[in-house]
């Protein structure tokens, strides 16, 4: 009799606990590699806070994300490029974009026997890139990094081979400062590359720049501290050489901040003033206007209202940039748009 209490017992329990499992919110989204380090804490502390919601964020670019959500495979989307009409036209719910933090794209390299922080021009960028500056000791890199004895090797170029946030940022770059790259190739989440070798994500092309000797790619700035890797200054649109960090990317943002357009699409990239970091960015997480499912509606507003204000506080130490004040007041006002 003993036995058969127990094992009723036992039954009653493992039947409570799956009932919890079952119980258990999760909510689907994919999209930019850019945000991952700090998307990856927020889910996770979010989910400390409200211990029946799981957040579920693949990490497969903004390309990526901007696909499924489209496709309605993801509750929620995320890309560091804002959707162009044409792509808004062909989601069902039409996406509200949401700001959440901001960050830089920094040129990194690996070149065996410097170990300097190298200065880039707008011109030296769009050259490498251009295969028009094809080895390092090139004069457009040696004038503006004297000093620094810099090899006759070649120049190994890595890009994305993924459709990517981080991509657009950098090639939308480069279409304002090289009117040759704004003819031939122009700004996108994927362009066709005139030289370079491919990684995937932003954790790939990191990869393949620290195990290539002689090669520059692009990544978050994140990226790029994570993995000990050296990356350069960039000459601002003021003339400045700058490194990407907290307060060169906030100023980059200070003119964008007082006058964001109402559903939040803006460029950042090269931005005027002294101080302003030139390949910066604001990220997005892309919200459908209308959530059928009410668990899931309130879960998500209730995550935008926590990453806008306890959710920020993460961002320095993981290597971004907080939202300005104003422009998280104004996506406070959006969340109320999301019926």
């Amino acid at each position: 009799m003993k036995r058969i209490r127990f094992w009723v017992g036992a039954l009653g329990a493992l039947t409570m606990l799956l009932s919890v499992a079952e119980a258990k919110l999760l909510i689907s989204a994919a999209g930019a590699t850019f945000p991952y380090p700090i998307y990856s804490k927020w889910f996770e502390e979010f989910g400390k806070k409200d211990t029946n919601v799981e957040v579920n964020y693949q990490s497969i670019g903004s390309g990526g994300g901007i696909q499924q959500l489209t496709a309605g495979t993801v509750d929620f989307g995320a890309s560091d490029m804002p959707m162009r009409d044409e792509q808004i036209e062909k989601v069902k719910i039409r996406p509200l974009h949401f700001p959440t933090v901001l960050g830089g794209v920094v040129p990194t390299y690996n070149i065996p026997g410097v170990s300097a922080t190298l200065k880039f021009t707008p011109a030296a960028l769009a050259g490498i890139y251009l295969k028009k500056i094809t080895r390092w000791n090139d004069p457009a890199l040696t004038k503006a990094n004297p000093g620094v004895k810099l090899p006759g090797e070649e120049i190994i170029v890595v890009h994305r081979s993924d459709g990517s946030g981080t991509t657009f940022v950098f090639t939308d770059y480069l279409s304002k400062v090289s009117p040759q790259w704004k003819s031939q190739v122009g700004a996108n989440t994927s362009v066709k590359w005139p030289v370079g070798i491919g990684g995937k994500g932003n954790e790939g092309v990191a990869g393949l720049v620290k195990q290539t000797p002689y090669s520059i790619g692009y990544v978050e700035l994140i990226y790029a501290v994570q993995n000990h890797m050296g990356y350069g200054e960039v000459q601002n649109s003021a003339g400045v050489f700058l490194k990407a960090d907290f307060a060169s990317v906030t100023a980059a943002a200070a003119g964008a901040a007082a006058n964001m357009p109402a559903d939040f699409r803006v460029s950042i990239t090269n931005a005027p003033g002294k101080q302003a970091y030139p390949i910066s960015t604001f990220t997005w997480m892309l919200i459908p206007s209308t959530i059928a499912d009410a668990g899931k509606k309130k879960a998500i507003v209730e995550f935008l209202h926590w990453m806008l204000t306890d959710g920020q506080k993460y961002c320095v130490g993981l290597g971004y940039a907080p939202l300005p004040k104003q422009v998280v007041a104004k996506e406070e006002t959006q969340i109320t748009k999301i019926k």
